[in-house]
């Protein structure tokens, strides 16, 4: 199907100036203070000595999840849209909340990466043990509660895998969950931080006024825009998409196999990628404002890069538990085949992306 979207560089598409920018900075800086005021509200739980039912309690901490998901989001899009338009808005000013922007969303969002580590991790081992040796209450656990889910995705018995494949799954849930709680205490500690106050203020004022530059008010955003899309698609080009459009890349998954604890050094330019695929993303928002056509190639894209990105992250965290002191070898052998695994599904993601990237969209009138 035909895709249709604004193109950046089209000089009969409406042209958009700074007074775009800043009422979608505006909106964005609105969704951040609802977002913080609604974390607030949920995420003490309320007072101490109120007796409250589970449903309720569990209400409360996903309320408490979204809102932090929401301040996450928000921050990313005022700090990709810094990026992306600096040139339109004060420098100092923007060059001072960047950073702290980016040092919020990647505070808060450590916690949920652990959790969703873990439970790729663990049902990955269950579906490569093919037994209920990895503890279905552990899954359970890192699950959310839907162990039996855990149990219906589990096929037959697999041999010398499933002896460690339970301690294999004990040590992750160990050392994640202890990083998970680490990263929820720094989140609380951030959020009661004198920096983050003062993050937070800095966008209360944004919501009411934007500093922009004295140009911005005759400059077309749509340059900046392309500049951005430009990044992407030249930070693309040296991927190698033609090794990804194979099913196996044999050199990335002979490094994964080596017991060489230095990141991957074909990771680094897909996430690249990722990050400035997002950037494109925001750029097309701001131009576009609140009705914003949804373009399923950058959907599907962005999809890819993030399965790339979890199972990339899943793979560090199987061999950093292998290379744990004194492990019995079964264990290790678990780990290994979990490590092995995930890789290749970084290498599935590479081929997913390959294919959907290489669907042109079509301009329609």
């Amino acid at each position: 199907m035909a895709q249709q979207h604004l193109d950046p560089t089209d000089p009969t598409a409406r042209v958009t100036n700074g007074d775009a920018l800043a009422g979608y900075l505006r909106a964005q800086a609105t969704e951040f203070l609802r977002a913080l005021r609604q974390h607030r509200e949920t995420g003490d739980g309320g007072p101490p000595h109120r007796a409250k039912s589970k449903a309720g309690e569990a209400g409360g901490a996903e309320a408490s999840v979204d809102a932090a998901r929401a301040l996450r989001r928000s921050a990313r899009r005022i700090s990709g849209s810094l990026h992306t338009f600096r040139p339109l808005l004060d420098t100092a000013w923007s060059e001072e909340i960047r950073p702290e922007l980016a040092w919020l969303s990647g505070t808060l969002g450590l916690e949920h990466a652990y959790e969703a580590r873990l439970e790729r991790l663990l049902l990955a081992l269950h579906r490569l043990s093919g037994s209920t040796a990895v503890s279905a209450q552990v899954v359970g656990a890192a699950v959310g509660g839907r162990a039996d889910m855990a149990h219906a995705q589990l096929p037959v018995e697999r041999g010398n895998l499933t002896v460690g494949a339970a301690k294999a799954g004990a040590l992750l849930d160990r050392q994640l969950t202890l990083a998970r709680t680490r990263a929820h205490s720094t989140a609380l500690q951030a959020l009661g931080s004198s920096r983050f106050h003062a993050v937070a203020d800095k966008v209360a004022l944004l919501a009411s006024e934007v500093p922009l530059t004295t140009s911005a008010a005759t400059t077309d955003l749509r340059p900046l825009a392309a500049a951005a899309e430009e990044r992407l698609t030249d930070a693309i080009s040296t991927l190698p998409l033609v090794t990804a459009g194979h099913p196996y890349n044999a050199e990335a998954l002979v490094h994964g196999l080596s017991p060489d604890p230095s990141p991957h050094p074909q990771d680094g330019p897909w996430h690249q990628v990722r990050l400035l695929l997002r950037l494109h993303r925001y750029a097309r928002e701001v131009l576009h404002g609140p009705g914003t056509p949804v373009d399923m190639r950058l959907l599907t894209a962005g999809q890819s890069l993030n399965r790339h990105r979890d199972a990339s992250e899943a793979a560090a965290a199987a061999a950093q538990a292998a290379r744990t002191p004194r492990i019995a070898p079964a264990t290790a052998y678990a780990l290994g085949v979990l490590h092995a695994d995930q890789r290749h599904e970084v290498e599935a993601a590479r081929f997913a992306f390959q294919q959907c990237w290489q669907k042109r969209t079509v301009n329609t009138p």
